[in-house]
């Protein structure tokens, strides 16, 4: 059983229908219909091509021969390995979690109020008509908790919302801030030169080293006695485990699945967690990024494990912590950041930005929805 119908998600099931037997039975649970790849928010945020080019119904699956059941998981007991879905107890012999990670808009007082959620899938039309009715003045992008879903994610929209507004003919300042101390910490200082460089180039003050405290009219107050000033505020808001895995015991209140970095066992037996909803530190002290490749890579290894496991069979397959995300850097191109992430120190590069990396983008998007649900 598949807790959650994400890019992990849909992964793992598809590579365990692929390789289980056609007696064994591969249950996907989530609460919606439709899977949207995550990389198109931003560009329905900005009007360049809608989410529905990226969604596909969750109930295609079935033809894969893979049961999507939909529903709102209330509850999971690791020790009978049964969740409870829309009241009704669902028992199975192995659990994948991958249930992703929750936004919280109200850690930072104002912000609910006064700011737009630029990350959460429900909240995508609100940012998208702020951003339409904007009409000129200080727009600004606030990473207001960390670690984050896709973390080049910010630094493209605000690329591409000041070639947004260029386009449109508004006067505006763009300006994006984050509590870390550089734009990308997995790559180093001197890796982030070419986003630092895009950056000044389009003119987007960039203000590390700003945690945000409150948000008031017009202004994020921050820990270190700045003021930020904005006439539209997009939001990165805190991400959170989901309190459903706090309840069950897989994970701190305040913390992540902890799961071990090569089979992404969580220490409960014939449980697994991938993606969102996990913590995998790295030997920087950094955290693997929440990013959908690692999620992808890391459900295909869990179903692997499973299925050689119950073909009574040695488990070898591993996590070797090797991907890649994409950075667009407006102008139609796009960087990667890119390599070994179990390195010690991370081997991590962010490429130089160009067209065709942009292009391969969409390939990456097009490829995948093909191979999970036809087409």
């Amino acid at each position: 059983m598949v807790l959650g119908g994400g890019f992990g998600g849909i992964a793992a099931a598809v590579a365990l229908r692929d390789q289980l037997s056609p007696d064994d039975e591969v249950v996907l649970v989530d609460r919606r219909d439709e899977f949207v790849m995550g990389i198109r928010k931003t560009w329905h945020l900005l009007g360049m091509s809608p989410l529905a080019y990226g969604t596909r119904h969750l109930a295609q699956l079935g033809q894969r021969g893979i049961r999507v059941v939909k529903g709102e998981i209330t509850a999971l007991d690791p020790a009978t390995l049964t969740a409870t879905v829309d009241g009704q107890p669902m028992p199975a012999d192995a659990v994948v979690l991958a249930l992703g990670a929750a936004h919280d808009m109200t850690t930072v007082p104002g912000l609910a109020e006064r700011g737009f959620n630029a990350w959460g899938r429900d909240a995508l039309e609100h940012a998208r008509q702020a951003i339409d009715d904007f009409r000129g003045g200080r727009a600004v992008v606030g990473i207001f908790g960390m670690p984050h879903s896709c973390p080049p994610a910010p630094y493209e929209l605000a690329l591409l919302l000041a070639d947004r507004f260029e386009e449109r003919g508004i006067e505006a300042e763009v300006s994006i801030f984050t509590p870390a101390p550089i734009s990308l910490p997995i790559v180093g200082a001197a890796g982030c030169a070419p986003l630092d460089a895009r950056l000044v180039e389009r003119g987007i003050a960039f203000l590390p080293g700003h945690t945000a405290t409150a948000v008031e009219a017009g202004k994020v107050v921050c820990a270190n006695g700045a003021e930020i000033p904005f006439d539209l505020l997009l939001a990165v808001p805190r991400h959170r485990v989901p309190q459903l895995l706090v309840d069950a015991g897989l994970a701190g209140a305040d913390g992540w699945v902890r799961v071990d970095r090569s089979t992404l066992e969580t220490g409960h037996p014939a449980i697994w967690a991938i993606g969102d909803c996990t913590a995998i530190p790295l030997s920087n002290g950094a955290a693997l990024p929440k990013a959908g490749l690692f999620a992808q890579r890391e459900g295909e290894t869990v179903a692997a494990r499973i299925a050689a496991t119950l073909r009574g069979q040695p488990s070898t397959t591993t996590f070797d912590g090797r991907g890649a995300c994409f950075l667009e850097m407006g102008g139609e191109e796009a960087s990667m950041i890119s390599g070994d992430f179990f390195a010690d120190p991370p081997a991590v590069e962010l490429t130089a930005p160009t067209h065709d990396q942009r292009a391969e983008k969409e390939r990456f998007e097009a490829e995948r929805l093909a191979a999970w649900f036809g087409g």
